[in-house]
């Protein structure tokens, strides 16, 4: 249940903070003191849409929070390691800024919207006049009757078998799609693939050689000039002047100095060192042009520019290097594979198909079924509601039907195969028709407590809100409804928001909302009633602006004999 709302910059509540205790609480006040801005409040910790016009004026901030205890496991809490304090209390706070943002917290934890928006649904329900349109549509009846019927494990293996029903259904399409395309585009590819292959590229390496090889042949003149140059300047000259044999010739005549001058072998030594590495870079400047394989330079410079051409024209189609042209080619062979195998491959999905149908229906049919047996329990619970509540002739079916295509083929949508509609008929001898078509407000009001009732009962919100319910019916029917609510707040919390003097009186607490003007601003304030205050509250709403004795009187009588 809620224990504690704290409300700071919302509309005119500047700051108010408001106490809840359990069973049957009433909420009232004079028309404009601040009664939705709770109703709001609470929506926004539940998850609720938030406006940046909700922000008192002139305030760059407002903040929301409120204290739940006694919940149930929450998984989504449980897998963001986010437990209930020592008192086993929630403390759940949402703050609006006026740039439009809005943060959450749950016990001082930041957490997304999303897991509040999971959350609040089995927090807080709110019922209001939206709530009631809500009822006019088809696509929300679905949902409320799987909220009573016993259908979460069939609905999660029905949702697993349709997501997987359904991605095949598209990868068919797409498979038949490509096929569709055969002819043209197993011509482009295999014309792709022969244009890779002949090109027969083999090293990734290759471009970069070849470049080197052009720039060696371009100045295949030069090197053998100046390779020709260091090897008979170092190595071998024919007139025997060359850098290796003076350093031999030397090394000789310090060895004829070695008897006399003990150093000149050393330098001797050092000398022939010398000479075979002198030697050895004559050598190797020699084997610059003595060892290359450039044989003709012209016609083969003609043939790597051929062949550098080649590769930098499928460059442009293929990829950007060696590698991707590669790949490229990969992945057209195995898309013309697939294009052969794809016959076999159709048929297949097709057959997979067909087994995730048999199974789809088998749970569909299991699902219905489910439905099916909470639908005539509900229709009659609520029809018994209704009857309680001045609607004795009513009929209401919650119709559970299964979709059909012209082939007599079942349809299976996101969560079975069923189509659900609430009819009403108010009046005898009539067929049930839609909501929409036959109910009016003070009606709707009172079906959907009726709903509310049965659903909560047996799977809903901890606290339930209604929102002017009253609206629309007589003094008498509010008394009932007063009731039916005293009735639910025996299994949850209910906060009723009321202009009605009937349900006020039935309230286990009753709250009043009042507007003052502090500082040249409307502020909103929230008091818990005694009796005494209960009695004047109660004699207003009966009286209006004048009060007299005698509404007093009948407003303490109403609360004695609810006692």
């Amino acid at each position: 249940m809620i224990r504690s709302l704290y409300i700071e910059n919302i509309a005119v509540a500047r700051r108010v903070n408001i106490e809840f205790s359990e069973g049957f609480t009433v909420i009232t006040g004079e028309t404009g003191s601040g009664k939705s801005v709770i109703i709001d409040s609470l929506s926004l910790v539940a998850g609720g849409k938030s406006q940046r016009e909700m922000i008192r004026s002139g305030e760059q901030r407002a903040l929301v929070s409120a204290v739940f205890s006694d919940l149930p496991d929450i998984p989504v809490l449980g897998e963001m390691d986010i437990e209930a304090d020592e008192n086993g209390e929630f403390e759940i706070q949402r703050v609006l800024t006026v740039d439009g943002r809005s943060t959450v917290k749950i016990n001082r934890r930041t957490v997304p919207l999303s897991v509040l928006r999971e959350i609040g649904p089995g927090l807080v329900s709110i019922q209001s006049q939206s709530e009631a349109r809500n009822l006019l549509d088809k696509s929300f009846h679905l949902d409320m009757l799987d909220e009573c019927a016993d259908t979460e494990e069939s609905l999660n293996e029905y949702m697993q078998l349709y997501a997987e029903w359904t991605k095949l259904h598209v990868l068919l399409d797409e498979l038949k799609n490509s096929l569709r395309q055969k002819n043209m585009l197993s011509d482009i590819l295999s014309y792709q693939v022969k244009e890779i292959d002949g090109a027969k590229l083999t090293d990734s390496g290759e471009e970069e050689k070849l470049r080197v090889l052009r720039t060696k042949i371009k100045n295949i003149e030069r090197i053998q000039k100046y390779s020709d140059f260091v090897y008979h300047a170092l190595a071998q000259n024919e007139k025997g002047a060359s850098a290796a044999v003076l350093l031999q010739k030397s090394a000789a005549a310090l060895r004829q100095l070695a008897d006399v001058m003990p150093e000149a072998e050393d330098l001797a030594s050092r000398l022939e060192s010398y000479r075979y590495e002198i030697a050895d870079i004559g050598e190797t400047a020699y084997a610059l042009t003595a060892d290359s394989d450039i044989t003709n330079p012209e016609a083969q410079l003609n043939t790597i520019e051929a062949r550098l051409s080649l590769i930098e024209r499928l460059k442009r189609k293929y990829g950007e290097t060696v590698e991707e042209i590669l790949a490229f080619r990969k992945n057209a062979a195995d898309k013309l594979s697939e294009f052969s195998s794809g016959e076999d491959r159709i048929a297949e999905m097709e057959a997979e198909i067909g087994q995730l149908r048999l199974a789809l229906a088998d749970v569909a049919g299991r699902l219905s079924e489910k439905r099916r047996t909470a639908a005539e329990k509900i229709s009659r619970e609520v029809c018994e509601t209704l009857t309680y509540l001045d609607m004795p002739k009513v009929r209401f079916v919650v119709n559970v039907r299964r979709m059909f295509d012209v082939d007599g083929a079942e349809q299976f949508g996101p969560r079975g195969s069923d189509e659900v509609s609430f009819l009403i008929a108010t009046n005898p001898g009539e067929p049930p028709m839609p909501l929409a078509k036959i109910a009016s407000g003070g009606e709707m009001s009172r079906v959907m407590l009726a709903l509310r009732s049965v659903i909560n009962t047996k799977r809903g919100a901890s606290t339930v809100i209604f929102d002017e319910i009253d609206a629309g019916v007589s003094g008498g029917t509010s008394e009932k409804i007063g009731v039916k609510l005293k009735e639910l707040s025996d299994t949850v919390q209910v906060l009723s928001v009321t202009h009605s003097p009937q349900i006020s009186s039935l309230a286990d607490t009753h709250l009043r909302i009042t507007k003052s003007v502090s500082d040249g601003r409307a502020e909103s304030s929230v008091e818990v009633l005694d009796t005494d205050g209960r009695v004047a509250e109660i004699a207003r709403i009966i009286g209006g602006v004048s009060v007299t004795d005698t509404q007093r009187d009948a407003a303490r009588e109403m609360i004695e004999n609810k006692l």
